[in-house]
């Protein structure tokens, strides 16, 4: 049996025939949707995914064609763009080859006014506290403008009729189309180089957003924000305002209001100074006059010098007998401390203790003495006495008055009852004078 014949592709060929195919078909189109995923590599060109509710397609938008945005892409910003669909064969992806890209619903310069707004709000730029003040009367002032529009008429007429005595340096520039912003920023520094300025007016009459739009550029507000002159913005008419206007030290409504802010009237300053010279002249006679009357007062309380030095002089005799009975007194009272301290010191002094102790030590034994001689003689008496009473009390004392003790031999036994002995035993008499042994005879008892 015979086989049906099969054409059979590649998977190269099949990628080649959609690529085709849908670049034929979609070669030039313009497609909606949300941006996510963005990034952006160091070759410059953006990748993201547009996307919708239900589906998504990958996008490039390469570095040349990014160059024309007004704007700045980020996630979540809805978008239309114009482009074509491609197939990249390497990974079967078909994606959207970008050629332009603005956002929906608002206009790509007035989005890219506000990124650029809010990004030089966040660095400070419209910083009340870091603008110069204007000053009151330049004397040259310098302008950043086109030398052909009708702008520089009108400010150089003002301000010439205003006070014609300043002096006006032009800086001529584009305003409008491409590099027109590069020669703004450029005026600004040359100015700032040459310091032949003392104030910078940049402007131009109105427009629209894109007519304006060289006064929106970064570069411009930062050569702004960097002036050391102090800069007025006069861009347009008095509703349009432009990001230099929110950087400038001061917002003229129109480039003929700033050549009315920036000079005062001449008339008018004249006036202004008669007025004030008047003032003055009143305010200094005021104070003459009241330094005159004070000088009256204190030239009738002026007393004669030749007076004042004799009061001087008398209070001087003052001070010094005062000075000098001080003297006296811290003299004496040094002296009465002087010897009293030495007399303190002398007390303090060994050899004087020792003197002390010995002199203590003579009254000591002196009355060591006499209180041992007293208690000896009381002592003596009260012996005396004892030894009386004790002789009154001895049996010595006894016996010399004739009595005798009689002892009972051999034991020497005091008698002192005859019923103690028997007739016959032996006893011992004892005199006043001598001793007698006798033998008992007889007894009898009483």
């Amino acid at each position: 049996m015979e086989l049906p014949f099969r054409y059979i592709l590649t998977v190269s060929e099949l990628t080649q025939e959609i690529k085709a195919t849908l670049e034929v078909k979609f070669f030039d189109l313009w497609v909606e949707g949300e941006i996510s995923n963005l990034r952006v590599p160091p070759s410059g060109h953006i990748y993201f995914t547009l996307k919708d509710e239900s589906s998504q397609i990958r996008a490039v938008l390469f570095k040349m064609q990014s160059r024309t945005l007004r704007f700045v892409p980020e996630d979540g910003l809805h978008v239309i763009c114009r482009g074509r669909v491609t197939l990249y064969e390497k990974r079967g992806d078909y994606q959207l080859i970008l050629e332009g890209m603005e956002p929906k619903g608002i206009g790509a310069l007035q989005l890219a006014f506000l990124q650029l707004k809010e990004k030089l709000e966040k660095e400070g730029f419209f910083e009340t506290s870091r603008k110069k003040q204007i000053p009151i009367l330049p004397q040259t002032i310098g302008i950043v403008t086109s030398p052909t529009g009708a702008a520089i008429q009108d400010m150089i007429q003002i301000i010439h009729r205003r006070f014609e005595n300043v002096a006006i340096l032009l800086h001529p520039v584009r305003v409008q189309g491409e590099g027109a912003s590069r020669e703004i920023a450029e005026g600004i520094r040359r100015f700032n180089r040459m310091k032949n300025a003392d104030v910078i007016i940049i402007g131009r009459g109105g427009g629209s957003l894109e007519d304006l739009w060289a006064f929106n550029e970064e570069e411009v507000a930062r050569a702004i924000y960097h002036s050391g002159i102090p800069v007025i913005s006069a861009v347009g008419h008095e509703t349009d305002y432009t990001i230099s206007d929110f950087v400038a030290d001061l917002r003229a409504p129109t480039p003929s209001a700033a050549a009315e802010l920036v000079v005062k009237d001449k008339r008018e300053l004249k006036r202004n100074l008669h007025h004030l010279k008047g003032v003055l002249e009143n305010q200094m006679t005021q104070y003459l006059q009241e330094m005159k009357t004070n000088l009256f007062h204190l030239k009738k309380g002026l007393i004669d010098p030749r007076k004042m030095i004799e009061d001087y002089l008398l209070r001087l005799d003052d001070l010094v007998n005062q000075s000098r009975r001080l003297l006296l007194w811290n003299v004496t009272r040094r002296k009465e401390k002087r010897l009293f301290l030495a007399e303190r010191l002398n007390l303090q002094s060994p050899f004087q203790r020792i003197r002390n102790m010995e002199t203590s030590l003579s009254d000591a034994r002196k009355w060591l003495g006499q209180n041992m001689r007293h208690k000896i003689q009381i002592r003596k008496q009260n012996l005396k006495g004892i030894l009386g009473k004790l002789d009154s009390l001895s049996p010595l004392s006894i016996l010399q008055r004739g009595y005798s003790i009689t002892r009972k031999l051999p034991s020497l036994k005091i008698l002192r009852d005859a019923a103690e002995v028997l007739v016959g035993d032996k006893v011992e008499v004892k005199l006043h004078r001598g001793t007698l042994s006798c033998s008992v005879e007889e007894k009898e008892r009483s």
